[in-house]
């Protein structure tokens, strides 16, 4: 049995087919990527399988219970945190907690709570109103309280967005002891970085469609003959390049500049003839495969 089940999914609004026939499923205990660009239908998505939104067509189902027709079920198995901060400002953290457990039944449930607010790094904030934390903290306790009724499925939208290097690592730490215990996780970012070094498997979207779904080493390996990074440090920094050049570059970082080479037309030893001519004097040559970025960017730049 999927924890997360999605069929013939569509979804409109008055001017967007938000989701045009969505079918995938995410498997219990994996550690799944929801990749897209801005307005792909991420959101309308985990919003859906929370039972959130109303869709058009098809069915969801959260470890077989359908989020329409056995909704009650089908919530109880998941914890949603949302990609924005929003808490109530009349109470503080403990409370807040206590609260969103009566929603589930869960009356006595101090003993969770406290062990969440331990993990989370808010203990001494327990007692703090929720106007006076900061937005890190504020997104501790949303993640808290998508934890509090104990899901099987955990899905995090944007968890990360806007928060400092610090607490990124602490909460990633947190979210590797969920997925251990054998929690299914259903990860959205803008960081891709995360998604590479997190997630077994990756669902990318865009414009509504699914437009890739595979194992992470068979994503990347969609990259490999097509393209390549080279990176080349120079001995001073190039105030230009030539004008074919300047098309292909990806970054530039005082002496280093990264290029993105088409391995089927782009000679390295022609790039690098290039350079010379043009005056640079090269001290260090890197070349890298293609990594889940160049993938993301090749399946949704909008052909």
């Amino acid at each position: 049995m999927s924890a997360i089940s999605i069929s013939g999914l569509h979804k409109r609004y008055p001017r967007v087919h938000a989701l045009d026939g969505i079918d995938l499923a995410v498997e219990r205990g994996e550690f799944f990527g929801l990749l897209g660009p801005n307005g792909a239908g991420k959101s309308t998505l985990i919003n859906i399988v929370a039972g959130l939104t109303r869709f058009d067509a098809g069915r969801v189902s959260v470890l077989g219970h359908d989020v329409v027709t056995d909704y009650r079920k089908a919530r109880r198995l998941i914890g949603v945190v949302p990609q924005e901060l929003t808490y109530d400002p009349f109470f503080n953290v403990r409370e807040v907690l206590r609260i969103q457990s009566g929603y589930f039944g869960l009356h006595k449930n101090d003993a969770w709570i406290d062990e969440l607010l331990a993990a989370l790094m808010l203990t001494e904030k327990a007692g703090a109103n929720m106007r006076a934390l900061s937005g890190g903290m504020k997104r501790r306790v949303m993640i808290a309280q998508a934890l509090v009724h104990r899901p099987e499925v955990v899905v995090l939208d944007e968890p990360t967005a806007g928060v400092d290097v610090e607490l990124r690592k602490s909460l990633w730490a947190f979210i590797r002891r969920l997925h251990s215990e054998g929690h299914t996780i259903v990860l959205t970012t803008h960081y891709l970085e995360e998604a590479e070094a997190l997630c077994n498997r990756i669902a990318i979207l865009n414009r509504g469609r699914l437009v890739a779904l595979d194992t992470k080493p068979a994503l990347l390996a969609r990259g490999i003959g097509r393209t390549r990074r080279v990176c080349v440090t120079t001995e001073q920094p190039l105030a230009g390049l030539p004008g074919a050049l300047e098309q292909k570059v990806r970054r530039r970082d005082g002496h280093m500049v990264e290029l993105q080479l088409d391995k089927g037309t782009d000679s390295v030893m022609a790039v690098l003839d290039a350079l010379r001519a043009h005056g640079a004097v090269i001290t260090d040559l890197n070349m890298e495969g293609a990594d889940l970025e160049d993938v993301f960017v090749e399946l949704t730049r909008g052909k």
